[in-house]
């Protein structure tokens, strides 16, 4: 099982404190990052699930030679041990939420 990524759909833009209280109800452990523009991660991997839920800015993840670019109210769900790579894109920081769980 790979990368799955939802595409925002919901009326208006994603509520930071919102998006947070629907991961905890998923049962994830939760907490904001922010990345510069550039920022760039190398391929890696984490022992648990993890999903990333975009505020604000854009993310491109590369998950098994494909790339996604996530948005403000994109989100992903990373299987535990996928490996991956990360990148900020454009000119803002990247502010996310970053979810995990066993």
């Amino acid at each position: 099982m790979g990368i799955e990524v939802e595409y925002w759909n919901e009326p208006g833009t994603p509520d930071a404190r919102t998006l947070r209280r629907r991961m905890e109800r998923e049962g994830y452990t939760v907490f904001e990052w922010s990345d510069r523009p550039g920022t760039n991660y190398a391929p890696h991997s984490h022992p648990e699930d993890q999903s990333h839920w975009i505020i604000s800015g854009a993310l491109t993840l590369s998950v098994e030679g494909e790339e996604y670019t996530l948005k403000a109210g994109d989100r992903d769900f990373l299987p535990a041990w996928t490996e991956h790579e990360a990148r900020v894109e454009g000119d803002d920081a990247a502010r996310y939420l970053i979810g995990s769980k066993d």
